[in-house]
Protein backbone atom coordinates (compact mmCIF):
# COMPACT_ATOMS: atom_id res chain seq x y z
CA UNK A 1 0.00 0.00 0.00
CA UNK A 2 1.32 3.45 -0.89
CA UNK A 3 1.43 5.92 1.98
CA UNK A 4 1.37 9.70 1.64
CA UNK A 5 3.41 12.18 3.67
CA UNK A 6 2.38 15.79 4.22
CA UNK A 7 4.63 18.71 5.02
CA UNK A 8 3.08 21.76 6.65
CA UNK A 9 5.08 23.97 4.29
CA UNK A 10 4.05 21.98 1.23
CA UNK A 11 0.36 21.03 1.03
CA UNK A 12 0.99 18.52 -1.75
CA UNK A 13 1.05 14.88 -0.73
CA UNK A 14 4.38 13.12 -1.30
CA UNK A 15 3.90 9.44 -2.14
CA UNK A 16 6.49 7.13 -0.63
CA UNK A 17 6.70 5.48 -4.03
CA UNK A 18 7.73 8.83 -5.53
CA UNK A 19 10.35 9.75 -2.98
CA UNK A 20 13.75 10.17 -4.52
CA UNK A 21 15.89 7.10 -3.95
CA UNK A 22 18.67 9.16 -2.40
CA UNK A 23 16.23 10.80 0.03
CA UNK A 24 14.69 7.48 1.06
CA UNK A 25 18.01 5.78 1.69
CA UNK A 26 19.84 8.67 3.28
CA UNK A 27 20.75 8.37 6.95
CA UNK A 28 20.05 11.88 8.22
CA UNK A 29 21.96 13.25 11.17
CA UNK A 30 19.70 15.35 13.37
CA UNK A 31 21.34 18.60 14.37
CA UNK A 32 21.72 19.77 17.95
CA UNK A 33 21.54 16.45 19.76
CA UNK A 34 24.69 16.55 21.86
CA UNK A 35 23.86 16.98 25.55
CA UNK A 36 25.93 17.47 28.67
CA UNK A 37 24.34 16.40 31.91
CA UNK A 38 24.88 17.52 35.48
CA UNK A 39 23.64 16.23 38.83
CA UNK A 40 22.54 12.81 37.58
CA UNK A 41 22.06 10.68 40.69
CA UNK A 42 22.51 6.92 40.76
CA UNK A 43 19.20 5.09 40.53
CA UNK A 44 18.16 2.83 43.38
CA UNK A 45 17.18 0.06 40.97
CA UNK A 46 18.48 -0.34 37.42
CA UNK A 47 18.89 -3.32 35.17
CA UNK A 48 21.05 -1.50 32.66
CA UNK A 49 23.51 1.37 32.73
CA UNK A 50 23.11 4.09 30.12
CA UNK A 51 26.06 6.40 29.61
CA UNK A 52 26.96 7.75 26.17
CA UNK A 53 24.30 7.03 23.57
CA UNK A 54 23.46 7.45 19.90
CA UNK A 55 19.78 7.64 18.92
CA UNK A 56 18.41 5.98 15.78
CA UNK A 57 14.97 6.31 14.29
CA UNK A 58 13.01 5.25 11.21
CA UNK A 59 10.76 7.92 9.71
CA UNK A 60 7.79 6.14 8.11
CA UNK A 61 5.04 8.78 8.03
CA UNK A 62 4.23 12.39 8.81
CA UNK A 63 6.54 15.34 8.29
CA UNK A 64 10.27 15.56 8.91
CA UNK A 65 9.47 18.05 11.67
CA UNK A 66 7.31 15.42 13.41
CA UNK A 67 10.06 12.81 13.03
CA UNK A 68 12.65 15.14 14.56
CA UNK A 69 10.22 16.03 17.37
CA UNK A 70 9.91 12.33 18.18
CA UNK A 71 13.71 12.09 18.32
CA UNK A 72 13.89 15.11 20.65
CA UNK A 73 11.45 13.38 22.96
CA UNK A 74 13.60 10.22 22.80
CA UNK A 75 16.61 12.37 23.73
CA UNK A 76 14.70 13.76 26.73
CA UNK A 77 13.82 10.22 27.79
CA UNK A 78 17.49 9.19 27.47
CA UNK A 79 18.59 12.15 29.59
CA UNK A 80 15.96 11.30 32.20
CA UNK A 81 17.49 7.80 32.35
CA UNK A 82 20.92 9.33 32.97
CA UNK A 83 22.46 9.26 29.50
CA UNK A 84 24.47 11.75 27.49
CA UNK A 85 23.19 11.92 23.92
CA UNK A 86 26.01 12.20 21.39
CA UNK A 87 24.25 11.86 18.03
CA UNK A 88 20.81 11.23 16.54
CA UNK A 89 20.14 9.76 13.10
CA UNK A 90 16.94 9.13 11.14
CA UNK A 91 16.41 6.98 8.07
CA UNK A 92 13.38 7.46 5.87
CA UNK A 93 11.74 4.17 4.97
CA UNK A 94 8.23 2.91 4.27
CA UNK A 95 8.65 0.37 7.08
CA UNK A 96 11.41 -0.52 9.57
CA UNK A 97 13.64 -3.31 8.26
CA UNK A 98 12.29 -6.58 9.77
CA UNK A 99 15.84 -7.82 10.38
CA UNK A 100 17.86 -4.77 11.42
CA UNK A 101 15.30 -1.94 11.98
CA UNK A 102 17.38 0.46 9.88
CA UNK A 103 18.30 -0.82 6.44
CA UNK A 104 21.15 -3.32 6.67
CA UNK A 105 23.55 -1.01 4.80
CA UNK A 106 22.61 1.91 7.02
CA UNK A 107 23.32 -0.14 10.14
CA UNK A 108 26.96 -0.32 9.06
CA UNK A 109 27.01 3.48 8.69
CA UNK A 110 25.54 3.67 12.21
CA UNK A 111 28.33 1.36 13.36
CA UNK A 112 30.90 3.85 12.08
CA UNK A 113 29.13 6.70 13.95
CA UNK A 114 29.15 4.61 17.14
CA UNK A 115 32.88 3.96 16.80
CA UNK A 116 33.64 7.60 15.99
CA UNK A 117 31.69 8.92 18.99
CA UNK A 118 32.78 6.06 21.30
CA UNK A 119 29.19 5.51 22.31
CA UNK A 120 28.40 2.48 24.42
CA UNK A 121 24.65 2.28 23.73
CA UNK A 122 22.31 2.77 20.77
CA UNK A 123 18.66 3.63 21.50
CA UNK A 124 16.10 2.96 18.75
CA UNK A 125 12.92 5.02 18.55
CA UNK A 126 10.54 2.06 18.42
CA UNK A 127 9.97 -1.37 19.92
CA UNK A 128 12.43 -3.90 18.52
CA UNK A 129 11.72 -7.57 18.05
CA UNK A 130 14.04 -10.12 19.72
CA UNK A 131 15.60 -10.82 16.31
CA UNK A 132 16.25 -7.14 15.60
CA UNK A 133 17.92 -6.74 18.99
CA UNK A 134 20.23 -9.70 18.38
CA UNK A 135 21.14 -8.64 14.87
CA UNK A 136 21.85 -5.01 15.78
CA UNK A 137 24.03 -5.95 18.75
CA UNK A 138 25.97 -8.41 16.58
CA UNK A 139 26.72 -5.68 14.04
CA UNK A 140 27.13 -2.61 16.27
CA UNK A 141 29.10 -4.38 19.03
CA UNK A 142 27.41 -2.21 21.70
CA UNK A 143 24.30 -2.45 23.82
CA UNK A 144 21.07 -1.81 21.88
CA UNK A 145 17.99 -0.54 23.70
CA UNK A 146 14.58 0.28 22.29
CA UNK A 147 12.14 3.00 23.31
CA UNK A 148 10.01 0.57 25.31
CA UNK A 149 12.90 -0.70 27.47
CA UNK A 150 14.13 2.86 27.97
CA UNK A 151 10.74 3.92 29.37
CA UNK A 152 10.65 0.82 31.56
CA UNK A 153 14.10 1.72 32.89
CA UNK A 154 12.95 5.24 33.77
CA UNK A 155 9.93 3.82 35.59
CA UNK A 156 12.24 1.48 37.51
CA UNK A 157 14.33 4.46 38.63
CA UNK A 158 11.34 6.52 39.77
CA UNK A 159 9.20 3.86 41.47
CA UNK A 160 9.18 4.47 45.23
CA UNK A 161 6.22 2.64 46.74
CA UNK A 162 6.08 -1.13 47.13
CA UNK A 163 3.19 -1.26 44.65
CA UNK A 164 4.97 0.95 42.13
CA UNK A 165 8.12 -1.17 42.23
CA UNK A 166 6.10 -4.36 41.82
CA UNK A 167 4.20 -2.92 38.85
CA UNK A 168 7.41 -1.86 37.09
CA UNK A 169 9.15 -5.17 37.78
CA UNK A 170 6.20 -7.06 36.32
CA UNK A 171 6.27 -4.89 33.19
CA UNK A 172 10.03 -5.43 32.79
CA UNK A 173 9.66 -9.19 33.12
CA UNK A 174 6.86 -9.21 30.53
CA UNK A 175 9.17 -7.38 28.16
CA UNK A 176 12.20 -9.60 28.87
CA UNK A 177 10.61 -13.04 28.52
CA UNK A 178 10.60 -13.16 24.68
CA UNK A 179 13.94 -11.32 24.44
CA UNK A 180 16.22 -13.37 26.66
CA UNK A 181 18.12 -14.83 23.72
CA UNK A 182 18.99 -11.37 22.51
CA UNK A 183 20.61 -10.11 25.69
CA UNK A 184 24.10 -11.55 25.82
CA UNK A 185 25.85 -14.77 24.99
CA UNK A 186 26.06 -15.72 28.67
CA UNK A 187 22.32 -16.39 28.65
CA UNK A 188 22.68 -19.27 26.19
CA UNK A 189 25.28 -21.43 27.95
CA UNK A 190 24.35 -25.07 28.39
CA UNK A 191 24.06 -26.54 31.86
CA UNK A 192 26.63 -29.21 31.11
CA UNK A 193 26.70 -32.93 31.84
CA UNK A 194 24.97 -35.07 34.41
CA UNK A 195 26.73 -33.28 37.23
CA UNK A 196 25.34 -29.93 36.17
CA UNK A 197 28.39 -27.90 35.19
CA UNK A 198 28.68 -24.13 34.80
CA UNK A 199 25.25 -22.57 34.55
CA UNK A 200 23.47 -25.62 35.99
CA UNK A 201 23.31 -27.04 39.49
CA UNK A 202 20.71 -26.62 42.20
CA UNK A 203 17.35 -25.32 41.00
CA UNK A 204 17.56 -26.49 37.38
CA UNK A 205 15.43 -29.33 36.03
CA UNK A 206 18.49 -31.43 35.27
CA UNK A 207 21.38 -31.81 32.87
CA UNK A 208 21.01 -30.05 29.55
CA UNK A 209 18.73 -27.23 30.67
CA UNK A 210 19.97 -24.02 29.10
CA UNK A 211 20.68 -20.85 31.00
CA UNK A 212 17.89 -19.24 28.98
CA UNK A 213 15.38 -21.86 30.10
CA UNK A 214 16.46 -21.42 33.71
CA UNK A 215 16.14 -17.65 33.49
CA UNK A 216 12.79 -17.90 31.74
CA UNK A 217 11.40 -20.24 34.41
CA UNK A 218 12.66 -18.03 37.23
CA UNK A 219 11.19 -14.96 35.59
CA UNK A 220 7.80 -16.66 35.22
CA UNK A 221 7.92 -17.68 38.88
CA UNK A 222 8.70 -14.06 39.81
CA UNK A 223 5.86 -12.79 37.60
CA UNK A 224 3.40 -15.14 39.32
CA UNK A 225 4.54 -13.88 42.71
CA UNK A 226 4.30 -10.22 41.64
CA UNK A 227 0.80 -10.67 40.23
CA UNK A 228 -0.27 -12.26 43.52
CA UNK A 229 1.20 -9.37 45.52
CA UNK A 230 -0.39 -6.75 43.25
CA UNK A 231 -3.75 -8.49 43.59
CA UNK A 232 -3.51 -8.15 47.37
CA UNK A 233 -2.53 -4.46 47.11
CA UNK A 234 -5.39 -3.86 44.69
CA UNK A 235 -7.94 -5.02 47.30
CA UNK A 236 -7.11 -2.03 49.50
CA UNK A 237 -7.44 0.39 46.57
CA UNK A 238 -10.78 -1.13 45.52
CA UNK A 239 -12.07 -0.93 49.10
CA UNK A 240 -11.13 2.76 49.35
CA UNK A 241 -12.78 3.55 45.99
CA UNK A 242 -15.94 1.70 47.05
CA UNK A 243 -16.08 3.67 50.32
CA UNK A 244 -15.83 6.96 48.40
CA UNK A 245 -18.61 5.82 46.06
CA UNK A 246 -20.86 4.86 48.99
CA UNK A 247 -20.25 8.23 50.57
CA UNK A 248 -21.03 9.77 47.16
CA UNK A 249 -17.89 11.88 47.18
CA UNK A 250 -17.13 12.74 43.53
CA UNK A 251 -13.74 11.63 42.21
CA UNK A 252 -11.58 13.74 39.89
CA UNK A 253 -8.45 12.32 38.22
CA UNK A 254 -5.63 14.38 36.73
CA UNK A 255 -4.29 12.86 33.53
CA UNK A 256 -2.03 14.18 30.81
CA UNK A 257 1.23 13.94 28.96
CA UNK A 258 4.34 13.47 31.04
CA UNK A 259 5.81 16.76 32.30
CA UNK A 260 2.61 18.70 31.51
CA UNK A 261 2.50 19.98 35.11
CA UNK A 262 -0.02 17.59 36.69
CA UNK A 263 1.69 17.41 40.09
CA UNK A 264 2.13 21.20 40.16
CA UNK A 265 -1.58 21.58 39.46
CA UNK A 266 -2.47 19.14 42.25
CA UNK A 267 -0.26 21.10 44.66
CA UNK A 268 -1.83 24.39 43.60
CA UNK A 269 -5.39 23.08 44.07
CA UNK A 270 -4.88 21.14 47.31
CA UNK A 271 -1.52 22.11 48.81
CA UNK A 272 -0.60 18.42 48.66
CA UNK A 273 3.16 18.96 48.60
CA UNK A 274 3.72 16.31 45.91
CA UNK A 275 7.19 16.08 44.32
CA UNK A 276 7.46 18.48 41.40
CA UNK A 277 10.39 17.85 39.10
CA UNK A 278 11.20 19.02 35.59
CA UNK A 279 11.68 15.48 34.36
CA UNK A 280 9.68 12.91 32.46
CA UNK A 281 7.70 10.46 34.61
CA UNK A 282 8.60 12.17 37.90
CA UNK A 283 5.29 10.89 39.34
CA UNK A 284 4.52 7.16 39.31
CA UNK A 285 2.67 6.57 42.57
CA UNK A 286 -0.84 8.09 42.57
CA UNK A 287 -1.57 10.76 45.16
CA UNK A 288 -5.20 11.21 46.26
CA UNK A 289 -6.30 14.28 48.21
CA UNK A 290 -9.62 15.75 49.32
CA UNK A 291 -10.47 19.35 48.54
CA UNK A 292 -13.52 21.55 48.03
CA UNK A 293 -15.13 23.59 45.29
CA UNK A 294 -15.72 27.35 45.84
CA UNK A 295 -19.23 26.59 47.20
CA UNK A 296 -17.81 24.08 49.68
CA UNK A 297 -18.58 20.83 47.87
CA UNK A 298 -16.03 18.14 48.74
CA UNK A 299 -14.36 15.94 46.12
CA UNK A 300 -11.25 13.78 45.80
CA UNK A 301 -8.56 14.55 43.26
CA UNK A 302 -5.91 12.03 42.15
CA UNK A 303 -2.60 12.67 40.42
CA UNK A 304 -1.62 9.82 38.09
CA UNK A 305 1.33 8.66 36.03
CA UNK A 306 2.07 10.72 32.93
CA UNK A 307 1.36 9.36 29.49
CA UNK A 308 3.58 9.46 26.42
CA UNK A 309 3.42 8.49 22.76
CA UNK A 310 3.61 4.72 22.37
CA UNK A 311 3.40 4.08 26.11
CA UNK A 312 4.53 0.44 26.43
CA UNK A 313 1.55 -1.90 26.63
CA UNK A 314 3.40 -3.82 29.37
CA UNK A 315 3.22 -0.70 31.54
CA UNK A 316 -0.45 -0.07 30.79
CA UNK A 317 -1.19 -3.67 31.81
CA UNK A 318 1.00 -3.61 34.93
CA UNK A 319 -0.37 -0.24 36.09
CA UNK A 320 -3.99 -1.15 35.32
CA UNK A 321 -5.11 -1.16 38.98
CA UNK A 322 -3.50 2.26 39.51
CA UNK A 323 -4.98 3.60 36.29
CA UNK A 324 -8.41 2.51 37.51
CA UNK A 325 -8.34 5.78 39.47
CA UNK A 326 -8.76 7.41 36.05
CA UNK A 327 -11.25 4.90 34.67
CA UNK A 328 -13.48 5.10 37.76
CA UNK A 329 -13.30 8.90 38.08
CA UNK A 330 -16.36 11.11 37.63
CA UNK A 331 -14.25 13.72 35.81
CA UNK A 332 -10.82 13.70 34.15
CA UNK A 333 -8.74 16.88 34.21
CA UNK A 334 -6.74 16.42 31.00
CA UNK A 335 -3.71 18.67 31.55
CA UNK A 336 -2.04 20.00 28.40
CA UNK A 337 1.31 21.80 28.27
CA UNK A 338 0.34 25.04 26.53
CA UNK A 339 4.02 25.86 25.95
CA UNK A 340 4.70 22.65 24.00
CA UNK A 341 5.40 22.99 20.30
CA UNK A 342 2.91 20.23 19.39
CA UNK A 343 0.14 20.14 22.02
CA UNK A 344 -2.39 18.48 19.70
CA UNK A 345 -0.09 15.48 19.26
CA UNK A 346 0.09 15.20 23.04
CA UNK A 347 -3.69 15.46 23.40
CA UNK A 348 -4.13 12.68 20.83
CA UNK A 349 -1.54 10.47 22.59
CA UNK A 350 -3.25 10.89 25.98
CA UNK A 351 -6.68 10.12 24.54
CA UNK A 352 -5.27 6.97 22.94
CA UNK A 353 -4.11 5.73 26.35
CA UNK A 354 -7.43 6.74 27.97
CA UNK A 355 -9.23 4.59 25.40
CA UNK A 356 -6.78 1.73 26.06
CA UNK A 357 -7.73 1.70 29.77
CA UNK A 358 -11.48 2.02 29.04
CA UNK A 359 -11.60 5.61 30.30
CA UNK A 360 -12.57 7.16 26.97
CA UNK A 361 -16.17 7.64 28.12
CA UNK A 362 -15.33 9.53 31.33
CA UNK A 363 -16.23 13.27 31.15
CA UNK A 364 -13.09 15.26 30.31
CA UNK A 365 -12.09 18.85 31.06
CA UNK A 366 -9.09 20.14 29.10
CA UNK A 367 -6.78 22.25 31.30
CA UNK A 368 -4.21 24.29 29.35
CA UNK A 369 -1.31 24.67 31.78
CA UNK A 370 1.86 26.80 31.73
CA UNK A 371 -0.02 29.81 30.39
CA UNK A 372 2.64 32.07 31.94
CA UNK A 373 5.23 30.85 29.41
CA UNK A 374 2.99 29.70 26.53
CA UNK A 375 2.52 31.50 23.23
CA UNK A 376 -0.91 33.16 23.24
CA UNK A 377 -1.60 32.19 19.64
CA UNK A 378 -1.02 28.53 20.49
CA UNK A 379 -3.41 28.83 23.46
CA UNK A 380 -6.00 30.37 21.12
CA UNK A 381 -5.56 27.46 18.70
CA UNK A 382 -6.22 24.95 21.48
CA UNK A 383 -9.27 26.92 22.67
CA UNK A 384 -10.68 26.95 19.15
CA UNK A 385 -10.37 23.17 18.92
CA UNK A 386 -11.30 22.53 22.60
CA UNK A 387 -13.81 25.31 23.34
CA UNK A 388 -14.58 24.15 26.89
CA UNK A 389 -10.93 24.26 27.98
CA UNK A 390 -9.69 26.30 30.96
CA UNK A 391 -6.40 28.22 30.82
CA UNK A 392 -4.25 28.13 33.96
CA UNK A 393 -0.73 28.46 35.29
CA UNK A 394 0.01 26.08 38.14
CA UNK A 395 3.24 28.02 38.70
CA UNK A 396 1.58 31.41 39.30
CA UNK A 397 -1.96 30.42 40.32
CA UNK A 398 -3.52 32.14 37.32
CA UNK A 399 -6.91 30.66 36.37
CA UNK A 400 -7.18 28.29 39.34
CA UNK A 401 -10.42 29.83 40.64
CA UNK A 402 -11.96 29.52 37.17
CA UNK A 403 -10.80 25.90 37.04
CA UNK A 404 -12.44 25.08 40.39
CA UNK A 405 -15.72 26.63 39.17
CA UNK A 406 -15.50 24.55 35.97
CA UNK A 407 -14.86 21.41 38.05
CA UNK A 408 -17.88 22.19 40.23
CA UNK A 409 -20.09 22.61 37.16
CA UNK A 410 -18.96 19.27 35.72
CA UNK A 411 -19.18 17.15 38.90
CA UNK A 412 -22.14 14.74 39.12
CA UNK A 413 -24.88 15.80 41.51
CA UNK A 414 -24.77 12.95 44.04
CA UNK A 415 -25.87 15.02 47.02
CA UNK A 416 -29.37 16.04 48.09
CA UNK A 417 -30.01 19.42 49.71
CA UNK A 418 -31.83 19.44 53.07
CA UNK A 419 -33.03 22.13 55.54
CA UNK A 420 -34.06 20.41 58.77
CA UNK A 421 -34.15 20.77 62.55
CA UNK A 422 -32.23 17.87 64.07
CA UNK A 423 -32.75 17.14 67.81
CA UNK A 424 -29.68 17.36 70.00
CA UNK A 425 -30.05 13.66 70.81
CA UNK A 426 -29.15 12.89 67.17
CA UNK A 427 -25.91 14.80 67.03
CA UNK A 428 -24.47 11.76 65.23
CA UNK A 429 -26.46 12.72 62.12
CA UNK A 430 -24.86 16.17 62.06
CA UNK A 431 -21.41 14.60 62.48
CA UNK A 432 -22.11 12.31 59.49
CA UNK A 433 -23.37 15.28 57.48
CA UNK A 434 -20.00 16.98 58.07
CA UNK A 435 -18.12 13.80 57.19
CA UNK A 436 -20.08 12.65 54.13
CA UNK A 437 -21.56 15.84 52.69
CA UNK A 438 -21.36 19.62 52.71
CA UNK A 439 -22.81 21.46 55.72
CA UNK A 440 -23.66 24.92 54.37
CA UNK A 441 -25.08 26.43 57.55
CA UNK A 442 -25.99 25.32 61.06
CA UNK A 443 -27.82 27.22 63.82
CA UNK A 444 -28.33 25.89 67.32
CA UNK A 445 -31.83 26.62 68.69
CA UNK A 446 -33.70 25.62 71.82
CA UNK A 447 -35.31 22.52 70.30
CA UNK A 448 -32.39 21.37 68.21
CA UNK A 449 -30.00 22.38 65.43
CA UNK A 450 -31.26 23.87 62.18
CA UNK A 451 -29.11 22.32 59.48
CA UNK A 452 -28.76 23.40 55.85
CA UNK A 453 -26.65 20.81 54.07
CA UNK A 454 -26.05 18.69 50.96
CA UNK A 455 -25.79 15.03 51.94
CA UNK A 456 -26.03 11.59 50.31
CA UNK A 457 -29.61 10.55 49.63
CA UNK A 458 -29.65 7.74 52.20
CA UNK A 459 -28.46 10.16 54.91
CA UNK A 460 -31.07 12.74 53.84
CA UNK A 461 -33.78 10.11 54.45
CA UNK A 462 -32.39 9.35 57.96
CA UNK A 463 -32.25 13.07 58.79
CA UNK A 464 -35.82 13.63 57.62
CA UNK A 465 -37.05 10.75 59.78
CA UNK A 466 -35.26 12.17 62.85
CA UNK A 467 -36.18 15.83 62.28
CA UNK A 468 -38.59 17.72 64.55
Amino acid sequence: MTETFYDEHDPRGISTGELELEDRQNLRRVAGFSTELEDISEAEYRQMQLEKVVLAGVWTQGTLEQAERSMRELAALAETAGAEVLEAVIQRREHPDPSTYLGSGKVEELHQIVKATRADTVICDGELSPGQLRKLEDILKVKVVDRTWLILDIFAQHARSREGKAQVALAQFQYLIPRLRGWGEALSRQAGGAGGGAGGGVGTRGPGETKIETDRRRIRDSMTKLRRELKEMEKSRVTQRAARKRAQVPAVAIAGYTNAGKSSLLNRITGAGVLVQNALFATLDPTIRKTKTPSGREFTIADTVGFVRHLPHQLVEAFRSTLDEVKDADLILHVVDGSDEAPFEQIAAVRTVLNDIDAGGVPELIVINKADIADQEMINQILRREPGAVVVSAATGMGIEELLLAIEADLPQFLEEVRLVIPYSRGDLISRAHELGDVIDIEHLEGGSTVHARVPKYLAVEMQQASV
